[in-house]
């Protein structure tokens, strides 16, 4: 499993935009949301895209989530980085893998002005279906205390040419694959994107 780019792609109706996005009214996120479980629960059955062992595999009964919350699917104002270079990521092994910060969004959350960047995977970007993948790693106050403690991710993609919105829904927040199995390289979530707020949305740690 890619960092997530598998449900990214399988999921695009619901991630990617073709127009200024719209924070969906709570009806229609709580649908989203129970979609998105769903998948993720599907791809862990799956023997081509499960991070799980075979036997692992076997006895999974479903991710664990934090309840879905509307609060937590905010709109963000997007600023592109034209200037940024390529640089090696930092992941959970030697790999270095080559992205390049796409820009940063500024969003409200819990009563606070938050900000996080946002990255292109130079690798990705001439395969099908992956020209427009964006991705935010994160931290929160919740790693380690209810969230995976070596942080989380979020899957977007670039939206159209004069739109500097985007919807960051963190009830889609997912682990890493190494946090099922060490055998995975996963990026390590960079200073810049450690929040001092707790998020407790998206996937539970199991441990």
């Amino acid at each position: 499993m890619l960092a997530g780019a598998s449900l990214l792609l399988a999921s695009g109706s619901a991630l990617a935009q073709s127009a200024p996005p719209v924070r969906p009214d709570s009806v229609a996120h709580a649908r989203q949301v129970a979609a998105f479980q769903e998948h993720l629960n599907q791809e862990f059955r799956s023997p081509q895209e499960s991070p799980l062992t075979a036997a692992e595999r076997a006895a999974f009964a479903g991710l664990p989530y934090y309840s879905a919350s509307y609060r937590y699917c905010v709109l963000a104002r997007l600023v592109r980085d034209t200037t940024a270079q390529v640089f090696p990521m930092i992941t959970s092994t030697a790999r270095r893998p080559l992205y390049r910060k796409y820009g940063e969004v500024f969003f409200t959350l819990a009563g606070r002005a938050l900000k996080l960047s946002v990255y292109q995977n130079q690798g990705l970007m001439t395969k099908p279906g992956f020209a427009d993948y964006l991705f935010i790693p994160f931290t929160d106050l919740t790693n380690g205390h209810g969230s995976y403690g070596g942080g989380r991710y979020l899957d977007l993609r670039i939206p159209p040419a004069g739109v500097s919105t985007m919807l960051l829904d963190f009830n889609c927040a997912y682990n890493p694959s190494c946090a099922y199995n060490p055998g995975y390289s996963c990026p390590v979530p960079p200073a810049e994107n450690r929040l001092a707020v707790a998020i407790p949305a998206g996937v539970r740690s199991d441990h």
